[in-house]
């Protein structure tokens, strides 16, 4: 069986036999209006994103991708693929809200989570009627899950894994970039009613779409930058004293340069070389610049402060350990600790006869509140917050079971 592979120009033989229409990229405002009500009559669209966060601190999304089966088709196919730029200037992505908070029109992605929360956190969206198709292919016990060995098992498509590191937010797009990002959503739709067809056959699409509605329940949360997060580096915690408070230092002097040139900070340095750079403490620029890990000329410009910084900090006071966040956290009593540890051992059995991962039958957030509620109906399940009643059709009797027979 030959094979279709995307997303990299490679030789006409090869590429061709694909034989799709280009993708359609959207880069104004009129456009999308136009786009819009082909959207919005749809039973479904697929959606994707992709994001500049292996390039940027200030990390934004840079692409949305959306295919969509067309009335008449284009060119004898019957699906439409739309890349939206949101960097593009007269482009305003508002009239996207109207899509994705829309009741009648599924969005389907794969590996929603991300995506949502970007959509959310830079954009403000709403999300309603949400189709996981890596959630649902988890669900179903598939053996991989991830998009690209779905795309060629379910499809014959390979696409090229180098993509998956370009840099989205850089202009003008590649040939290349530009036919990865399509495949992310073309297939979607009908890998979704395959999916769905499973999903049905075998009794399951109610979990899944409890799984997928608490998808769209989730809030982007901000997370400010940690000035103790030096602690929790590899090997951290074995350097004496000083040379803790130069990598204190260091670790600072990272997270500031990282944001100046809006750069991700494992660019600037590694974790590995503000270890070494602590273990060495350099006591000049010129003895820095012997060492390995970073740009000659990025410390030719800025590692003279890092030098002084670190060396007067080596000569000061050791940083002390914070405490960690679960000792604010209040313990289960014993008893419930107890029960815990019954429905860990029930969820692991469970997961293990549907051939599935163990936190889709059950996260340790679930359990542990369905122990320290320590339940006894199925009323009292059904009120353990985030239990679904797809959870309670499937679970409920088993663990009202287990949860009994602890002392």
């Amino acid at each position: 069986m030959s094979r279709r592979f995307v997303g990299s120009v490679q030789p006409a033989p090869q590429s061709a036999q694909l034989s799709l229409p280009p993708p359609i990229v959207i880069h104004t405002t009129a456009q999308l209006d136009t786009l819009l009500p082909q959207l919005l009559a749809a039973e479904a669209v697929a959606v994707d994103t992709e994001a500049n966060s292996l390039f940027a601190y200030f990390h934004k999304v840079c692409l949305i991708q959306l295919s969509v089966r067309q009335p008449q088709g284009i060119n004898g196919h019957d699906i439409g693929d739309y890349i939206i730029d949101p960097l593009a200037i007269e482009l305003d992505l508002r009239p996207l809200a109207a899509l994705f908070a829309a009741p009648q029109v599924l969005k389907i992605f794969h590996a929603a989570e991300n995506d949502v929360l970007m959509l959310k956190r830079d954009y403000g969206f709403a999300f309603v009627n949400i189709f996981d198709t890596l959630w649902a292919a988890r669900i179903l016990g598939w053996p991989e899950v991830g998009l690209g060995a779905i795309l060629e098992k379910q499809f014959d498509v390979i696409m090229d894994k180098r993509m998956q590191r370009a840099n989205w937010g850089k202009r003008p797009l590649t040939r290349a970039q530009l036919a990865y990002a399509r495949l992310d959503t073309h297939y979607l739709l009908d890998l979704r009613v395959r999916l769905e067809q499973e999903l049905s056959q075998r009794g399951r699409l109610a979990e899944a779409q409890d799984a997928f509605a608490s998808v769209t329940s989730i809030e982007y949360v901000h997370r400010p930058f940690d000035p103790d997060g030096f602690w929790r580096l590899r090997d951290a915690r074995s350097l004496d004293g000083g040379r803790l408070a130069a990598l204190r230092v260091a670790y600072l002097w990272r997270e500031e340069k990282a944001r100046m040139l809006d750069q991700p900070p494992f660019k600037v340095l590694s974790d590995q070389t503000l270890i070494n750079l602590a273990e060495r403490l350099p006591a000049s620029l010129n003895e820095l610049l012997t060492m390995s890990g970073f740009n000659e000329g990025f410390m030719r410009r800025f590692g003279a402060d890092l030098v002084q910084a670190m060396q007067k900090a080596a000569a000061g006071p050791a940083p002390v350990a914070p405490k960690r966040a679960h000792q604010h956290l209040v313990r289960p009593d014993e008893s419930a600790a107890a029960r815990y540890e019954a429905l860990r051992a029930w969820r692991t059995a469970r997961a293990a006869a549907r051939g599935v991962d163990a936190d889709v039958v059950m996260t340790n957030e679930m359990l542990m509140v369905i122990a320290r509620h320590a339940p006894t109906t199925l009323a009292d399940l059904a009120a353990c917050d985030g239990f679904g009643p797809a959870k309670q059709d499937l679970y409920g009797p088993e663990i009202l079971t287990v949860l009994s027979h602890v002392p």
